[in-house]
């Protein structure tokens, strides 16, 4: 039996970007979602492979607000020989005076954590769940509300930072890893926050959806667009 469809998906994206390297310590930020559990199980599939020596931990970020790590959740991931890591970050607590809480700066502080953690523990790369959704929902976000062409690449290297940033899931589409998650019998924990109706994200995703009716073909000719630039056709 060959390995599950999102696994090959993934497999193309880091062949094409160069994700997962020879000698690679990586650091998965590990929500409880879909997208980061599928992003665990791939990375200890793969290591089992030997395909080439990396490593890799699974790190969650306890943010006070959201739920934490379910316990089934748990055994799962080490069924598949893996260890996560919990961490705490008082998120509502770093809010300034006269601020409001949303997604966006939960997002940010969690990050914070990960990118801190990363460099601490002497991790190349961090392995976020970001799908081919959420990179075009970011596209129209800049595009619609800061008149700027950009969104989350599949690799970035930091300027800051000694860290990458890698998206294995860039090429999977928000049902693929529904999909994915059904067949694989994950128990998917949810945000159950109470500011998530605070979020621009939520509008982007119903635009998407209105601008490609849902077709993955019509997401991957979105997404190629942004890498095929014509820019003589350009303002």
């Amino acid at each position: 039996m060959g390995q599950p469809k999102l696994f090959s998906i993934i497999d193309k994206a880091c062949y094409d970007y160069k994700l997962i390297e020879e000698g690679d310590n990586i650091l998965i930020g590990a929500s409880g979602g879909k997208d980061s559990t599928a992003l665990v199980q791939y990375f200890a599939a793969r290591q089992k492979q030997g395909r080439e020596h990396f490593t890799f931990t699974a790190l969650h970020v306890e943010s006070g607000i959201g739920s934490p790590l379910n316990p089934e959740l748990v055994k799962l991931f080490n069924a598949w020989g893996v260890e996560p890591v919990t961490i705490q970050a008082d998120v509502l607590g770093r809010l300034k005076p006269g601020q409001k809480m949303n997604c966006w700066w939960c997002s940010t502080q969690r990050r914070t954590e990960l990118n801190n953690y990363a460099i601490e523990h002497h991790f190349n790369k961090i392995a976020l769940g970001h799908h081919l959704d959420d990179i075009l929902e970011t596209v129209l976000m800049n595009a619609l509300e800061k008149g700027e062409l950009s969104t989350m690449p599949p690799r970035l290297q930091y300027n800051k930072y000694p860290v990458e940033i890698i998206r294995p899931l860039c090429y999977a589409d928000v049902q693929t890893i529904i999909r994915h998650s059904n067949e694989s019998g994950f128990i998917n924990a949810t945000c159950t926050c109470t500011y998530q109706d605070n979020s621009g994200r939520k509008k982007a995703r119903s635009k998407l959806e209105l601008l490609t009716g849902g077709s993955l073909k019509e997401k991957q000719h979105l997404f190629n667009a942004l890498r095929n630039v014509r820019t003589d056709y350009l303002p």
